[in-house]
C-alpha cells in the first residue's frame, strides 16, 4: 500500500512505516483555487494544514491533526518553455511521472535523487538530493514557484519576484505556505555512463578527493562490518546507449538488489549474530558494471526494501575524517548493521536552509530494516556527525533542534523571519517545524 493511501479510520501512515497521524479531515483539492478555498476554510475552522506528498520522509514533518492535503489530483505539466529551457509543473506530480513526461520531450533535470516516487514539492519542500560535483539538489534547480500562502492568496517568486521568498521557499519545509506549482531548469536529454564497480573502503577514502574531483557525479556505498564499497560514477557520453540489458537489470537490481537483499535483511533482523557474515555475502554480490542510458535511468534505482534513514550534510573537507569515526564506531560497538553507508556530494547553494547553503557538502546516510531497533546506531552516529557541524537531512530521522540549527546554518534567522510574516499565526505549524524552527 502507498503512503498516499489511507490506512484505516483515516489514519495517514509514511512510506518508512515510523510516522502516523489521525487528521481531523482530508481533502483533495483539483485546482489551486480549490487549494486555497481550502486553506481558508482550515483556518475559519481553527485547523492547522500540511500538505503531504507520497510519504517518503522518515520524520514526521508532514503529520498533523488539523486538515491533510492530498496531492494526487495536482499533478501534470503546465508548460514548457524551450526558450528559457524550463518546465513548470503542478506541485503533486511524481517525479517518476515528470521525468517520463521531459525524456518523451527530449528534455531532462540535469541531476536527481536515487528514488523518483516522491512528488516534486515534496522532494524539493525536504532537500532532496542526488550526487555531484558541480550540480546541487533538485531544489537547486528551480527557477520558480508558486504557493498558496495563510491568508489563501496565491504567491508567485523568482529570483526576480519576491527574491526573498524564492531563497527560502524552495526548500520550505512546508513552513511558508502550500506549494501548489514549480518551474524546473531543464536541459535537452543526454546519455549518462554509470560505471559501478567494488572499491576497498580504504582506497576510496585515500582516492576520495580524486574521485569526486574526475567524475561529474561520484558515490558509494560502504558495507559495515567490512572493508568493502561499491562504487558508482556517472558521467555524460557521446553514446551509443547501451542499457542494462533486462535479464542481467532483473538478476542485478531486483533479485540481487531488492530480492536477495530483503531476505538477508529478514534473516539479520531475526538472528542479528548472522549480520556480519551476510554482509560480507552483501559487499561481494554485485560484480562490476558499465551501462549507458539517459539520465533517470541511471541516476534512478528501485526501494522496494523498506527502510528506515538518517542523513547528515558534513562539509565537504570533513568526509573522510566523520567516516572513520563512524567506522571505528560500528567496530567496537557490537551494533549489528545489515545496511549500507550511502555516500554523496553537493556544490554549495544559495537556499537558505538547503543543507549545502553556502558550503560545499558531502552526504554520510545510515539506514536500518525497517522494524529493526535503530536508535542506538542512529544516536551514535549523529553524535559523531553533530561534532562536524552537520546538518540533518529535512526528511530524515534526527533529534535536532531550532537552538542546534540556528548555529549550523547562518541564515536560519532569515528564514524564521519570512515565516513570521507569511506564516504569523503558525497555520502551518505541526509538532515538528516547532521543534526545528522554534515557536
Amino acid at each position: 500500500m502507498s503512503s498516499t493511501a489511507s490506512g484505516k479510520n483515516g489514519t495517514w501512515r509514511n512510506w518508512g512505516g515510523n510516522v502516523s497521524a489521525r487528521p481531523a479531515r482530508q481533502v483533495t483539492p483539483a485546482s489551486v483555487e480549490e487549494l486555497a478555498g481550502a486553506v481558508r476554510r482550515a483556518r475559519e475552522d481553527g485547523l492547522r494544514v500540511k500538505a503531504i506528498g507520497t510519504g517518503h520522509s522518515f520524520t514526521s514533518i508532514a503529520a498533523t491533526d488539523g486538515v491533510l492535503i492530498r496531492p494526487q489530483l495536482l499533478t501534470g505539466i503546465r508548460t514548457i518553455d524551450r526558450a528559457s529551457m524550463t518546465v513548470t509543473v503542478e506541485a503533486g506530480t511524481p517525479l517518476n511521472r515528470l521525468n517520463a513526461a521531459l525524456a518523451r520531450e527530449g528534455l531532462s533535470l540535469t541531476n536527481m535523487g536515487d528514488i523518483m516516487e516522491q512528488t516534486v514539492s515534496g522532494a524539493t519542500s525536504t532537500g532532496t538530493h542526488g550526487t555531484g560535483r558541480a550540480s546541487g539538489s533538485i531544489a537547486a534547480q528551480i527557477k520558480a514557484l508558486e504557493l498558496v500562502t495563510a491568508d489563501g492568496s496565491v504567491l508567485t517568486c523568482s529570483e526576480k519576484e519576491n527574491p526573498e521568498v524564492f531563497a527560502a521557499a524552495r526548500i520550505g519545509l512546508g513552513a511558508l505556505g502550500v506549494v501548489t506549482a514549480i518551474t524546473f531548469a531543464v536541459e535537452p536529454l543526454f546519455l549518462l555512463t554509470a560505471r559501478e564497480e567494488p572499491m576497498p573502503f580504504e582506497r576510496v577514502l585515500a582516492e576520495f578527493d580524486q574521485l569526486w574531483a574526475e567524475n561529474e557525479h561520484f558515490e558509494f556505498y560502504w558495507f559495515p562490518h567490512t572493508g568493502n564499497t561499491n562504487t558508482k560514477r556517472n558521467n555524460r557520453s557521446a553514446g551509443p546507449e547501451q542499457p542494462v540489458g533486462q535479464l542481467a537489470g532483473w538478476f542485478e537490481d531486483e533479485f540481487l538488489s531488492n530480492g536477495v537483499f530483503q531476505v538477508a535483511q529478514w534473516v539479520g533482523r531475526a538472528v542479528p549474530a548472522t549480520v556480519p557474515a551476510i554482509a560480507q555475502i552483501s559487499s561481494r554480490a554485485l560484480s562490476a558494471r558499465t551501462y549507458t542510458d539517459i539520465p533517470y535511468k541511471v541516476f534512478t534505482s528501485p526501494r522496494r526494501v523498506r527502510f528506515v534513514e538518517m542523513e547528515y550534510a558534513v562539509p565537504r573537507a570533513a568526509l573522510v575524517e566523520t567516516l572513520r569515526e563512524v567506522k571505528a564506531m560500528v567496530d567496537r560497538s557490537g551494533l549489528r548493521v545489515s545496511f549500507p553507508v550511502e555516500v554523496r556530494t553537493a556544490p554549495a547553494d544559495d537556499i537558505t536552509l538547503s543543507t549545502a547553503s553556502g558550503r560545499d557538502s558531502a552526504y554520510i546516510a545510515v539506514h536500518m530494516f525497517r522494524g529493526t531497533p535503530y536508535q542506538a546506531y542512529f544516536t551514535a552516529a549523529e553524535r559523531i556527525f553533530t561534532a562536524h557541524e552537520g546538518r540533518p537531512h529535512w526528511g530524515k530521522v534526527h533529534t535536532r533542534d531550532a537552538e542546534y540549527f540556528a548555529r549550523v546554518y547562518p541564515r536560519f534567522g532569515e528564514f524564521t523571519a519570512l515565516r513570521d510574516r507569511l506564516d504569523p499565526d503558525r497555520l502551518f505549524q505541526n509538532d515538528y517545524l516547532r521543534r526545528v524552527l522554534g515557536a
